[in-house]
């Protein structure tokens, strides 16, 4: 079963400005399939069959040739060789939508465009399958937690399921995962092949490991922090490896798509604010696997349930802005050298929107007092703030901040 992403509308409006769009994302989330999907007419080619791959990188000049757009190049950064090619039909001819490239690592991907393409191509990310869309709900307006966005998300049919949120949240996003119906023990075959294949077709495509079983250690040592403010130290002891190396490999991770660096908000005229990033495993139903969680139950028991549902309502906000074609949304965290902490501030304009992450159904004020920082901060104003958590409606907490069921996001 094909679940229609938001991105696609994203996809059809850039295509109608750019002649070439790139859209990004970690493996097996979707990026082919929804181009299959959107652009039926247009012809496929896939860089992973290496006998593809060969004939772009030995023979470039033909391959468009062979190829001539508009076409989907998938996986284009195993053939780094055909950009320059692409550059030079764009500026020879200037019809819009002509190359549709997806790529599972950015940082490859974008050091090309970069180089061969800057102002010629659109880019896009894309997550794994949202809440929204599994639901197949219509509106895809990014998040905010003000009343006009509640209301909208009521009137598209947002309705809470418990049972349902805690089962997606242990599955994770990953829209194979929901094409058929599937127990867990497809569920722990799924993730076994996908973190295989992302160290044999990825991960060896970028970094030049020498011991893969230490590699296996950081994933899972990056996964039992997510949620966290960013150690390199504690997961390079954890791992054996410096530093150093730690930071490439997080950066691979990142560019890979499998997790997010949120940034702490700064303010250059205070300088008490924390400026390490947070660490977000980007899909729960992968985090689960590598941490041993293997049935929801588990999970929602196991210490790690607080931190993995943070990372399931992150992740959904930040679909949220990348399915409406922010590709930096503006997301940040809170954090002073007082340890005064807010899971999660968006800007909107100069209003800044803070928002706690609990897995209560029955949120406190205390869990806000936090919230009051904000205030101190120059040229900005405070906006509606949000407990984003279990409970069933949207109910007021304080004078601005609402209890708000995660269904809303």
């Amino acid at each position: 079963m094909y679940y229609r992403r938001h991105i696609e509308s994203v996809v059809e409006h850039i295509a109608k400005r750019k002649p070439v769009i790139v859209l990004t994302g970690a493996r097996q989330v979707g990026k082919s399939t929804m181009l299959k999907e959107a652009y039926r007419h247009i012809r496929y080619v896939s860089l992973d069959r290496p006998a593809v791959r060969e004939s772009a990188k030995e023979t470039p000049s033909l391959f468009f040739e062979t190829n001539k757009p508009p076409v989907v190049v998938d996986e284009i950064q195993k053939a780094a060789e055909l950009f320059d090619f692409i550059k030079d039909i764009v500026d020879r001819d200037k019809a819009k939508g002509q190359f549709y490239l997806t790529g599972s690592q950015s940082m490859v991907l974008m050091k090309n465009i970069s180089d061969s393409l800057a102002g010629r191509a659109g880019v896009i990310k894309l997550l794994g399958l949202s809440m929204r869309e599994l639901a197949g709900l219509k509106y895809r307006a990014p998040f905010l937690p003000t009343k006009e966005h509640a209301k909208s998300m009521e009137k598209s049919g947002a309705k809470f399921d418990y049972a349902k949120i805690v089962s997606c949240i242990h599955k994770g996003f990953f829209p194979e995962l929901y094409e058929t119906k599937s127990d867990l023990h497809d569920w722990a075959d799924f993730y076994s092949s996908y973190f295989q294949t992302y160290i044999e077709k990825d991960i060896k495509d970028v970094l030049n490991i020498h011991n893969e079983s230490a590699f296996i250690k950081f994933v899972k040592a990056a996964a039992a922090l997510t949620g966290e403010m960013l150690n390199l130290t504690t997961i390079a002891e954890i791992c054996g490896k410096d530093v150093k190396t730690i930071r490439a490999w997080i950066s691979a991770l990142e560019s890979g798509g499998l997790i997010y660096l949120l940034e702490a908000y700064s303010n250059n005229l205070n300088k008490r604010l924390i400026k390490t990033p947070k660490l977000y495993f980007l899909d729960t139903g992968l985090a689960c696997w590598l941490l041993g969680w293997n049935t929801p139950e588990q999970l929602t028991n196991g210490a790690m349930w607080g931190h993995i549902f943070e990372s399931f309502v992150f992740g959904e906000i930040l679909k949220s802005y990348y399915n409406d074609g922010v590709v930096k949304p503006p997301l940040y965290y809170y954090r002073d050298k007082d340890k005064n902490e807010i899971d999660l501030v968006i800007a909107d304009g100069n209003t800044l929107h803070p928002i706690e992450i609990k897995t209560t159904s029955d949120p406190a004020k205390t869990m806000v007092k936090a919230f009051r920082c904000l205030l101190d901060i120059p040229g900005k104003t405070v906006g509606t703030g949000a407990v984003l958590c279990l409970a069933k409606e949207r109910l007021p907490l304080t004078d601005n901040v609402w209890t708000t069921p995660v269904h809303l996001i």
